[in-house]
């Protein structure tokens, strides 16, 4: 069974509150039956406080029972929106801005 990148994505947004998603497949494969490897950058409110084992915890979590079905090997990157606007690498801004889980800054 596969699943494409967006729809892993889809099931971050949909499980965990308030989250943000951007799912790649990072690795390119030659068999047709080889299990996907995603990698996802993950940005939720919910993360505040949390370890950072807890947050990819909720991450699997929010995928499911897909981790054992057709999601091989899921690479998390997770943030607050806070930790994000300071070492996110920006190309989740636009996205955070819809949600508005972007911090704006009052000049």
């Amino acid at each position: 069974m596969t699943i494409e990148p967006d729809a892993v994505a889809d099931l971050i947004e949909e499980n965990l509150p308030d989250a943000v998603a951007r799912v790649t497949a990072p690795r390119i494969h030659n068999d047709e039956d080889e299990d996907a490897h995603f990698a996802a950058v993950v940005v939720s409110p919910a993360f505040e406080g949390e370890s950072l084992v807890d947050q990819h915890q909720r991450v699997y979590d929010a995928v499911g029972d897909h981790m054992t079905r057709s999601v091989h090997a899921l690479e998390i990157k997770t943030y607050t929106p806070e930790a994000y606007a300071e070492h996110g690498d920006g190309s989740l801004d636009a996205d955070l801005r819809d949600a508005g889980l972007f911090p704006v800054d009052e000049a």
